[in-house]
């Protein structure tokens, strides 16, 4: 489920929940000094009403036009009411505020004060253009009925509109790109939702995404017969403990009980549901519509984004292969999810960039990536990827991404080692004990919220355990660079039916600490198919293939490259019963051990695929 980190903070990310909790004596002067604002219900081609709250700058006119820039979400376009303004903004940076545009928010529909029925993920059209005045609607004709309202009911616009948005909202900016309205001219998916049983909030290569979910659906997933202001949660929940909480919970169908969920949460229903790739998740893959792109676009997105770092990602790739010739830019750098939009990110954890990163985008990207194809305002010519090396703290630029780089293998081999060689014959496989009853936690500590440095945090505490196998090389002779995704080629077997493999790159430093560099599960039914799932058979050598999403890490000489293999990230990622039964309404007695077998021999040569710069 898309979310801007936890429902919490996704609050806290809202324009209603800014005004409340940021605010600055100075931005709020500065808005009502600078800024009128309109609160209209903008009626869409089928006849919904979508509340949109604009500020036009005071000396907009046909002498002085300004252009809009719009963000449509489903966390709230408040505060409502003309008299009420965002304390701070009122763009989405203090840096375009300055510049002065006619800035827009909307309530899509179904959400707090807009009309209509809220659908998940909106399924794209692919009948018809935008412009095409059936009442058959998506997300790409509400922008563009919106878009057309605007033109012609707000005086001392340009003509030209840009749109941008962070999570979800930056699904909403990638779906306004089909069909696009003429006058939509610059476009920014900023970590947007993408492609949710692959590999964003949901799930990730089926695997389903417990702990973000239960806790952002409560919030999230509330029914709403009528427009509202403001949403409560579902049930009250507060824990210190989220590894014990979810262990007691017991097999996911326990969420729907009397005190949590009740059957109330539409949306959570249907995920547990389709459990598959089915037409379900298919037709909400906003990917295979983002074709005819003729907005200029830029991608955001964060190397650290627990979230939809595959969105960011694969949205870019999405349109570069399906629109030759488009201007769609990639900017990555050492961000959690929308930390680019923050005042000050120097720091990450254990990390320091040296710089404040988020504003130094914002001032040489974001801001004259609008200024130029909404003003006439500067140039704007960046590299096709601007993307932040996690090894070596340092900004890169590419002619495109992944840039060239050579594909090796690195085999897991006897004695716990990771080599560019073959593996020989006669090697026995590493095995575990995998125990739904005793998972391996994906962090160290005890947290009540997901640990937002899990993705870098140090691995010692998961190499410890006897259910984590660790590999890795030898002392690195010179600086190795990877640029691009990571691919698993595992040779496994499970006494059980089924099970889940989650597979870690880390960056092993000369005292002993390992940096995680990237993770990922594959829930291990789906190896063939995320449509058409197969049990293992029992104790049977079977091959695992999957890719990791992409990184740009330099494993500097005399350091080690480490890959650890477990079965259990929990509970990050909901437990696997090990048998082949349906997850979604599996009981107690259907979680089993199993053991669980990697193999690295000659006939099995269990890899990491490995994208190295030269």
């Amino acid at each position: 489920m898309p979310r801007l980190l936890l429902a919490v903070l996704l609050l806290a990310a809202t324009p209603a929940a800014q005004a409340q909790t940021s605010p600055r004596a100075q931005d709020s002067a500065f808005v009502r000094a600078n800024y009128t604002k309109l609160d209209r219900q903008i009626t869409m081609r089928d006849g919904v009403k979508l509340y949109t709250t604009i500020y036009v700058p005071k000396d907009a006119s046909p002498a002085s036009p300004y252009p809009f820039l719009m963000t449509r979400t489903p966390y709230s376009a408040g505060p409502y009411g003309e008299s009420k303004y965002r304390l701070r903004g009122p763009g989405p940076s203090r840096e375009l505020s300055q510049e002065k545009y006619i800035f827009v928010y909307q309530d899509v529909r179904g959400r707090y004060m807009s009309e209509g029925q809220f659908e998940e993920m909106t399924p794209a059209l692919s009948t018809q253009p935008s412009g095409n005045k059936s009442v058959a609607h998506d997300e790409s004709t509400d922008t563009y009925d919106t878009i057309e309202w605007l033109l012609k009911n707000v005086p001392g616009n340009n003509g030209r509109v840009g749109m941008m948005g962070i999570s979800y909202p930056g699904f909403y900016a990638s779906a306004a790109l089909p069909n696009a309205h003429p006058a939509l001219k610059a476009v920014s998916p900023q970590a947007p939702v993408t492609d949710e049983f692959i590999g964003d909030d949901a799930r990730h290569k089926g695997a389903f995404f417990l702990l973000d979910n239960f806790e952002f659906t409560n919030y999230f997933d509330v029914p709403r017969p009528k427009p509202v202001a403001t949403y409560e949660p579902l049930f009250k929940f507060e824990t210190k403990d989220a590894y014990k909480f979810f262990l007691d919970l017991g097999p996911i169908k326990n969420a729907n009980g009397p005190q949590y969920f009740n059957n109330r949460a539409r949306i959570w229903n249907e995920y547990q549901q389709h459990e598959t790739y089915d037409a379900y998740w298919q037709s909400r893959n906003i990917r295979t519509a983002l074709t005819g792109v003729k907005p200029a676009v830029l991608v955001v997105g964060g190397w650290f984004d627990a979230e939809d770092l595959y969105g960011a990602l694969n949205t870019y790739k999405a349109i570069e292969k399906q629109n030759p010739g488009a201007t769609n830019r990639l900017v990555m750098g050492p961000w959690t999810h929308g930390a680019w939009a923050r005042p000050e990110w120097s720091k990450f954890g254990p990390l320091s960039f040296g710089s404040n990163t988020a504003q130094t985008y914002r001032e040489t990207m974001e801001t004259p990536f609008f200024n130029f194809y909404l003003k006439d305002k500067g140039t704007f010519n960046p590299a096709e990827a601007t993307v932040f090396n996690t090894g070596t703290n340092e900004w890169k630029t590419y002619p495109a991404w992944p840039p060239k780089a050579e594909a090796q293998t690195l085999f897991f081999q006897q004695a716990n080692s990771l080599a560019f060689s073959a593996p020989t014959a006669g090697q026995k496989p590493n095995e575990y004990l995998s125990d739904p009853a005793n998972p391996v936690p994906y962090t160290d500590g005890t947290h009540g919220e997901r640990n937002n440095e899990y993705m870098i945090e140090d691995q010692r505490f998961a190499a410890k355990r006897a259910d984590v196998l660790t590999f890795h090389t030898e002392a690195l002779p010179d600086d190795l660079t990877l640029a691009g995704p990571l691919n698993a080629d595992l040779w496994v077997s499970t006494s059980g039916t089924d099970a889940d493999f989650i597979v870690k790159v880390i960056d092993e430093q000369p005292d002993g600490t390992q940096r995680l560099v990237r993770a990922e599960v594959m829930r291990g039914r789906f190896r063939n198919s995320f449509s058409k799932p197969e049990a293992f058979k029992p104790n049977q050598p079977t091959e695992v293939k999957y890719e990791l999403p992409d990184v740009l890490h330099t494993f500097h000489k005399g350091h080690r490259l480490m890959v650890q293999v477990q079965s259990t990230w929990f509970p990050l990622v909901d437990r696997n019963p090990q048998t082949f039964v349906p997850i979604a309404t599996a009981d107690a007695k259907d979680f089993q051990k199993a053991t669980i077998r990697l193999y690295h021999d000659a006939g099995h040569p269990s890899a990491m695929l490995v994208p190295v710069l030269p």
